[in-house]
């Protein structure tokens, strides 16, 4: 008889990523299909170790074309051997949305199906549903059913060479890529706000507390990185930064971890003084970038910098866009503040350096609904003096 378990996760301590490491204990395994719709390269690494040590006997499945499924993540899978195959439906309106992992042994198969994808939010971080079934393979009519799932694929690889392509090069994925048909994880997709707002209290839904905890992704740096040594310095034009006309010129440069009291500038501390600014730490970029330098000599190095209050201290200013939850507040004129030098205690121990004041954004930013949510910061890359902040 079929043993079947169902997954909720996020509201209860089950995930996805779990039962499908599962999968991959099956004793004397013979093939395994992995079918989603959507693949990134932090889906992937979730899975990294179970794929490698079974990568030639590993088939997956995914749909492109969908503004989701990365350059990276199928790179990374194809550099861990496994057979991938594309699925483009040839339209942006069908999905190919099959999410299957399948693993077949010599007397035992394991499945997982159900609304997770091969991604960081499918496989721990959504509200995915799924149910994870165990085959007795010596049962003829359960040998069957796992037969018919595995053929249905196989023929799938076989029968429509004009929408699922076998990949075997990298040439091949970066081609893709040209053409729009997969996502570059460099250049992710600006925030899309619903609406124009006044007051942030119309909003008065918190952000859903989960039962699993967050793995949090990391910012990667650009595909092409100019030093600050050879950026020219941009004059501020008077024309508005809109985000309606401006999206796709936005690129993510940083993102926070979860926002805290003293972020948002609400601390609730007796001793604990609002600061008015944040400080921009390492939030979730990547390992090889320092942050102690990025902000001063990468991300803000357009802008026009001036010594502050101290020798110590330089500052700046800039226009930040505000997006709080989907509804855009408009443009804040906001300082930056920067502390030079490498021998100060806060540096060697790797504190933030940079910090952002919030002016005038402050009474749209000190919420305590919003702690626990995270902040993206955005460059208008044809104006890199203007910028666009996200609490989502």
């Amino acid at each position: 008889m079929i043993k079947r378990k169902f997954i909720l996760q996020g509201l209860t301590s089950n995930t996805h990523v779990d039962a499908i490491k599962r999968i991959f204990e099956v004793p004397e395994i013979q093939q395994i299909i992995l079918s989603v719709a959507f693949i990134n390269e932090e889906g992937v690494i979730l899975l990294e170790n179970e794929i490698r040590s079974f990568n030639n006997k590993t088939k997956v499945f995914s749909g492109i074309r969908n503004d989701i499924t990365s350059y990276q993540g199928l790179a990374r899978l194809l550099n861990l051997g496994a057979t991938i195959y594309t699925v483009d439906t040839g339209a942006r309106n069908i999905v190919f949305h099959p999410k299957i992992y399948l693993a077949r042994g010599v007397n035992e198969a394991r499945l997982v199906i159900g609304s997770a994808n091969l991604t960081l939010g499918g496989l721990n971080n959504n509200i995915e549903a799924g149910m994870a079934m165990d085959f007795d393979l010596t049962d003829t009519s359960e040998k069957e059913l796992v037969e018919s799932i595995e053929n249905e694929f196989i023929n799938l690889s076989s029968g429509d060479p004009e929408h699922v392509t076998l990949i075997t090069s990298e040439e091949q994925l970066e081609l893709l890529r040209q053409n729009g048909r997969v996502l570059d994880e460099l250049e992710v997709l600006p925030p899309r706000p619903t609406v124009k707002g006044i007051n942030p209290s119309n909003d008065i839904i918190s952000r859903i507390k989960l039962s699993v905890p967050r793995r949090y992704r990391t910012i990667k740096r650009t595909r092409t990185k100019t030093e600050a040594t050879q950026t020219p310095i941009v004059t501020i034009p008077t024309a508005s930064l809109s985000y309606t006309t401006n999206k796709d010129r936005l690129k993510l440069m940083w993102e926070s971890k979860s926002l805290t009291e003293r972020d948002l500038n609400i601390p609730s501390g007796n001793n604990t003084n609002p600061t008015g600014s944040i400080s921009l730490d390492k939030g979730l970029l990547g390992e090889g970038i320092d942050h102690r330098h990025y902000f001063r000599e990468e991300l803000f190095s357009h802008l026009g910098w001036k010594t502050g209050t101290t020798e110590t201290v330089e500052e700046t200013e800039a226009e930040f866009e505000l997006i709080v939850r989907g509804v855009s507040y408009g443009e804040f004129h906001l300082r930056i503040a920067h502390t030079i030098g490498t021998e100060s205690i806060a540096y060697k121990q790797h504190n933030a350096m940079t910090r952002l004041s919030w002016g005038q954004a402050k009474q749209y930013i000190a919420q305590p609904d919003l702690i626990g949510r995270t902040l993206s910061l955005y460059r208008d890359e044809e104006n890199p003096t203007r910028f666009l902040l996200e609490i989502d």
